[in-house]
């Protein structure tokens, strides 16, 4: 999967349409290969970002847990010392 499409469920505060969007804009751009479709494609493109952001937020909404919500910060900094664990302290 992309690894710019981040988990969205369980958050303190909670996920907004913005980053279901960005994520299903990512998911799309994985998908179909294209980063910004031409002209002729660029209608089935926005309507699969829109579906995919309906779906998105419908399971997010269904979606219970007995889990507390996660801080998204300090989820943010576990991430990043994991990726510099992983890969060094380099700037890509």
């Amino acid at each position: 999967m992309c690894r710019n499409i981040k988990m969205l469920f369980n958050f303190d505060p909670p996920v907004t349409p913005d980053e279901i969007r960005a994520a299903s804009l990512q998911f799309v751009r994985k998908i179909s290969g294209f980063n910004k479709p031409s002209k002729a494609n660029e209608e089935a493109f926005i309507s699969a970002i829109n579906a995919i952001s309906s779906v998105s937020a419908d399971l997010l909404n269904s979606l219970e847990t007995n889990s507390p919500p996660k801080n998204r910060d300090e989820e943010a900094a576990r991430l990043k010392a994991r990726n510099v664990e992983r890969f060094g302290d380099r700037k890509v």
